[in-house]
């Protein structure tokens, strides 16, 4: 016997897929109503979970975020906040209401995994995967998607208060990294909640005045999207799956390693950049240093710098690795910045 709620939600999905167009004018500025949303994430904004992707406010082929930037993708209708990896993803990241509400449908039972070409052609009613959708008053909702399998923790019909957990974070649906995605509409109407439902005021390339963040939301979405968000460090050459999966976090390697080599990944690097990779030996000296010049835009980059060993050991003690990544836009120079550890030891 299938579940109607996943019939229910499903048909939803299928609904949808055609919205086109975001939620404007004045029609649609009742104060009232107008839902104030804390984070969908109980996380540390910048530290264990980052912003990444935002709606794209452009109607046609191209793409455009509301800071007037292209950290989005074609035909996004929703906000992406991420996990570091698969790691932290199983450790169990809560994904929780963002304001009170109903819940009206549910989805579970997906798998977590990166959606392959069957599924992108054949499954599109099927992209959020694991995940809810909340009503709220005035015709407004908030959609929660890619959560882990068997994590959704409400029922359809279930009254819901902000701040409730939900489920976790996870890899289902069309997710290509472990995330939570919030979508909000009003009248079926996708609204992006940096503009509110004022989307179509000129473009002030900023979060508009009827933004529906809460202050304390809007202060920790405020941060750049650029982060450099992972690393550490390799005894052989780092490979991107592996290091999506939450490995190469050894504290301590080998004086036999045959090479030491120091990875980072960051989120939003622009054309332009400069990518700095360093790494000093426990006597102060300089082991490795590599210079990049980053040539496009790119959501996720993954870049390494590293030294074979000379001898039968390596030097016993701490080593650090250093990562600084330099973007110079109109003059003023933005920097940023993580450093890493290891023990070579016997």
């Amino acid at each position: 016997m299938k579940n109607p709620c996943f019939q229910q939600f499903g048909g939803y999905l299928r609904g949808l897929v055609m919205i086109s167009g975001l939620m404007a004018g004045p029609a649609w500025a009742d104060a009232e109503t107008r839902p104030k949303l804390s984070l969908p994430i109980a996380c540390d904004m910048g530290k264990d979970c980052w912003l990444v992707n935002l709606v794209d406010l452009d109607s046609g082929p191209g793409r455009r975020d509301y800071r007037c930037g292209k950290q989005t993708y074609d035909g996004h209708k929703g906000v992406d906040i991420a996990v570091r990896d698969v790691a932290a993803m199983k450790s169990g990241v809560s994904v929780v209401a963002s304001a009170s509400g109903v819940v009206k449908g549910v989805r579970d039972g997906m798998p977590d995994r990166i959606p392959d070409d069957r599924f992108r052609r054949q499954f599109r009613h099927l992209y959020c995967g694991n995940g809810l959708v909340i009503t709220h008053k005035g015709g407004w909702e908030t959609q929660y998607c890619h959560l882990r399998r068997g994590s959704v923790a409400v029922k359809s019909g279930e009254r819901v208060e902000r701040g409730q957990k939900l489920g976790f974070v996870g890899h289902s649906g069309m997710a290509e990294f472990p995330h939570v995605h919030l979508s909000v509409r009003r009248a079926g109407k996708v609204v992006d909640p940096f503009l509110g439902d004022q989307a179509k005021l000129p473009a002030i390339c900023a979060a508009g005045p009827g933004a529906l963040w809460t202050k304390a939301a809007a202060r920790k979405l405020a941060a750049p999207t650029t982060a450099l968000f992972n690393g550490g460090f390799a005894a052989a050459k780092p490979k991107a799956q592996a290091i999506r999966k939450g490995l190469y976090k050894a504290k301590a390697l080998s004086r036999r390693s045959p090479v030491l080599i120091l990875w980072i990944e960051a989120w939003w690097v622009r054309k332009g950049d400069q990518l700095d990779l360093k790494i000093i030996g426990p006597d102060g000296e300089t082991v490795v240093t590599h210079t990049s010049q980053l040539p496009k835009l790119q959501a996720r980059r993954m870049a390494f710098a590293g030294r074979k060993k000379k001898g039968l050991f390596w030097p016993g003690g701490t080593y650090t690795g250093e990562a600084v990544l330099t973007r110079n836009v109109s003059g003023k120079v933005h920097q940023y910045q993580a450093r890493y550890a290891v023990e070579l030891k016997d």
